[in-house]
């Protein structure tokens, strides 16, 4: 009788690999949507083009805090947990998370509406405009818990497809409508950049439903395979409904905190920049809101195209570390660690080196020229490997059970943006808050790589060691990269669109290329990213 052959269950490394592939494709590709959107919508603003931005970025910082509340850190909560009882084979009881967190989240989510709603006024400072948009953002409040909660069920089993298909069909709708309804108003119609703001932001309920749509036949199909998983269910853990909840809310609470860490910066932004500006700078409203939008506006639109990328390792790494600790494999934990922040590293640093290489072109195919705002963008690359190092340690710790560690080293860094925030705005301009939320992230992570090395054996010396040759290569590859961008700029003007497009089309490949050969020759890709990378040595015929 001829064996059954066995089938390989993926390493640690190849699920968080795969995983990661999967939601960095979705991040960046709903990013990148979210940011190519920018060139259309700027040409049919016009003039009003900073006055809507600015109204964009003010409603999406506030409406980014509702969020996080209505979500209630909950899908984080749910993928940690279901994979915490699935490493028991407590299936059932992970389907039953899941269904009570749905009912959770539908009622949260109605109730962040009402508040949000209400409240506009007093949080736009009865600025009518800025009303308009903050309740423009309340309606996908209704939708977005519930669809991030089925994210996070699915991201419980590993299964990041979902996720990140559902981040995409997202994207594709909302940029869809926002682009018809701007053109319809600015150029059709009334030629009211408010309406058309606001209008803009609405399409974040249009994408939502487009996105939970996409996940419910999803759910739908692989009904049966849940079905099979709870019948095979070792049916040990007895916990009721309210426990359930409860566990939840427990789980859920450091989530948004954590989740909002970022948002806070921003918001903290909104509320000081414009009179810690003022008392030191001669500058009207206006001039001060253009200001503000440069660098939370057109440059962190951009960089949050890198950021997801730590967005999708961290909600790949949850799930994986979740299971090694409730089997209690410090080692596998500490390897996981290990390898979440090399790959960390080995795409984030090249990433932010690239965006500050070609800033000058990026920023002008999206905004135009702007001095100021392409030496923003450089330093806002920068600023995005802290917020991106600190998303991934967050949720290494959460996934770890150390939630209050994770707070602790957050909230301290907090505390380094706020008391630095006055005096670098006083000294550096618009160029302090930057440098402020750099050190603030900075100050964090480092606390919190600090309190993962002192409980599991994280091999920080070898991470350091590769961190050197992955900074070196990135700076090799930005070197020539700012190159390539000089050249084409001796040739065609770089201040005009297609000179900026022409060096973005010639200087990116070749960076991707330079990089891509240096961590091959040296081996080091093998190292991060596994053996399988070497098959793509021999099919370049590289020694």
């Amino acid at each position: 009788m001829a064996k059954k052959p066995q089938v390989k269950t993926p390493s640690a490394q190849e699920q968080m690999l795969r995983g990661s592939a999967w939601m960095t494709a979705g991040s960046i590709l709903s990013r990148v949507l979210g940011a190519i959107y920018i060139i259309p919508w700027r040409i049919w603003l016009g003039a009003a083009f900073l006055a809507a931005n600015n109204l964009f970025t003010k409603g999406y910082n506030i409406y980014s805090i509702f969020l996080t509340i209505a979500t209630a850190g909950v899908p984080g909560a749910i993928s940690k947990q279901v994979a915490h009882y699935n490493a028991m084979n407590e299936y059932r009881t992970g389907i039953r998370l899941f269904k009570q967190g749905t009912i959770l989240m539908g009622a949260m989510g109605l109730l962040s509406f009402g508040l949000m709603w209400v409240l506009a006024p007093w949080l736009a400072l009865n600025d009518p405009a800025l009303t308009q948009v903050y309740r423009s953002l309340a309606w996908p409040l209704l939708i977005i818990p519930v669809m991030s909660i089925m994210r996070g069920f699915f991201q419980g089993y590993n299964d990041m497809a979902p996720s990140a298909l559902s981040q995409l069909v997202e994207q594709v709708a909302r940029v869809i409508y926002m682009l018809v309804m701007t053109y319809a108003i600015m150029v059709l119609g009334s030629h009211n950049y408010v309406d058309a703001a606001s209008q803009s932001t609405f399409a974040a309920f249009v994408g939502a439903v487009f996105g939970l749509l996409l996940l419910v036949l999803v759910l739908l199909s692989r009904r049966q395979k849940y079905q099979t998983l709870v019948e095979g269910s070792t049916d040990a853990v007895k916990i009721s409904t309210p426990h359930i909840l409860k566990e939840i809310v427990a789980q859920a609470v450091p989530f948004i905190i954590i989740g909002s860490g970022i948002n806070l910066y921003y918001l903290f932004d909104q509320y000081t920049f414009n009179p810690m500006m003022a008392s030191h700078w001669r500058a009207s409203t206006v001039e001060l809101n253009s200001l503000f939008t440069l660098f939370a506006g057109n440059a962190n639109k951009l960089i949050m195209i890198v950021i997801s990328l730590a967005v999708a390792m961290s909600s790949t790494v949850l799930p994986l570390l979740s299971g090694a600790k409730t089997r209690g494999d410090k080692h596998a934990i500490g390897e996981q660690v290990t390898n979440l922040l090399q790959l960390f590293f080995i795409v984030m640093v090249p990433s932010a080196l690239g965006m500050a290489a070609v800033a000058k072109p990026l920023y002008v195919v999206f905004y135009s020229y702007d001095q100021l705002g392409i030496r923003l963008l450089v330093l806002s690359a920068f600023v995005a490997v802290g917020m991106g190092l600190f998303t991934v340690l967050a949720a290494a710790l959460q996934g770890l059970f150390h939630n209050r560690i994770a707070i602790y080293d957050m909230l301290v860094g907090m505390v380094v943006k706020v008391v630095l925030q006055w005096p670098l705005i006083y000294f550096l301009n618009v160029w302090g808050p930057l440098v402020a939320t750099l050190a603030g992230m900075l100050v964090s992570s480092l606390l919190m790589i600090h309190a993962l090395r002192q409980r599991y054996p994280v091999r920080l010396r070898q991470t350091g060691r590769r961190l050197v040759g992955i900074t070196l290569f990135s700076v090799l590859m930005a070197v020539v990269v700012r190159l390539i961008v000089w050249l084409v700029g001796l040739v065609i003007a770089p201040e005009r669109a297609v000179g900026a497009v022409v060096a973005l089309v010639i200087a990116v490949p070749v960076g991707v290329v330079i990089y891509g050969y240096a961590l091959l020759k040296t081996r080091l890709a093998d190292m991060v990213l596994g053996e399988r990378v070497g098959r793509l040595r021999t099919r370049l015929h590289m020694r």
